[in-house]
C-alpha cells in the first residue's frame, strides 16, 4: 500500500519503534545543527484520529521562543525604516573571523539592539505555553510546542511525550515576558 505520508506508513513506524526500543527512548533525536539546550527536534510516535503516526516535533523553551518573536518584531521594525534591509549577513574570512559589518549593517544592528531592549524593558511581547500541530506535514504530524522550562533535556522531551500521549498535557496560558541577557545581544 503506498501512503500519502510517510509518517503514517506501518513501515516507517514499525522501524521508527524498533530504533526507540534500541535506544531505550521514547524520541529519536532529529540531527539538526539548531538543536541545543532550548530546543530540539525528535520523533515520537503517537496517535493521530485513531491511527499509528510519527510525530516531527520541535519543542523549545518559552524564553527562546519570547526571544524568537521579540527579534521577528525587532526585524520588521527595522525594514519600515532601513528601506535597503533584507537582513543582516554575518560573513566569515578564510581564518574564520568574523568579517566587519558595512557601515548600513552596523546601524541596523544597533537600531536592533536598541529595539530589543527597549520591547523587553516595557514587556512589549508576551508568550504563552502552546502546542501547535500541522496535519500537513510531508513527514507525519508536524507538532511545534514550547514550555515554560530552563532547558530542553532528555527528561523534559519524555515527560512532555508521555502527557501529549496520554492527553494529560497541561499547558500554562499565563502570559509571560523575558529579558536578554547583554551578552547574548552582543551578537545582533
Amino acid at each position: 500500500m503506498n501512503f500519502k505520508n510517510p509518517g503514517f506508513d506501518p513501515t516507517n513506524i514499525e522501524k521508527l519503534k524498533n530504533e526507540l526500543i534500541a535506544s531505550g527512548k521514547s524520541f529519536k533525536m532529529i540531527p539538526d545543527e539548531e538543536n541545543s539546550e532550548e530546543f530540539v527536534n525528535f520523533y515520537f510516535l503517537g496517535r493521530y484520529e485513531g491511527k499509528d503516526v510519527i510525530y516531527d516535533a520541535a519543542l523549545y523553551t518559552l524564553r527562546l521562543h519570547h526571544a524568537s518573536e521579540v527579534y521577528d518584531l525587532a526585524e520588521h521594525e527595522a525594514a519600515k525604516k532601513f528601506q535597503n534591509f533584507k537582513g543582516i549577513n554575518y560573513q566569515e574570512d578564510e581564518d574564520g573571523n568574523m568579517q566587519p559589518l558595512s557601515a548600513e549593517e552596523e546601524e541596523i544592528g544597533w537600531f536592533i539592539t536598541e529595539l530589543i531592549m527597549e520591547m523587553e524593558e516595557e514587556e512589549t511581547v508576551k508568550v504563552q505555553e502552546f502546542v501547535d500541530l500541522d496535519t500537513h506535514h510531508d513527514f507525519g504530524i508536524g507538532l511545534d510546542a514550547a514550555l515554560n522550562v530552563e532547558v530542553v533535556d532528555d527528561q523534559v522531551i519524555m515527560t512532555f511525550i508521555r502527557n501529549f500521549n496520554e492527553d494529560t498535557l497541561i499547558l500554562d496560558d499565563t502570559f509571560y515576558s523575558f529579558v536578554t541577557e547583554e551578552s547574548e545581544l552582543d551578537g545582533v
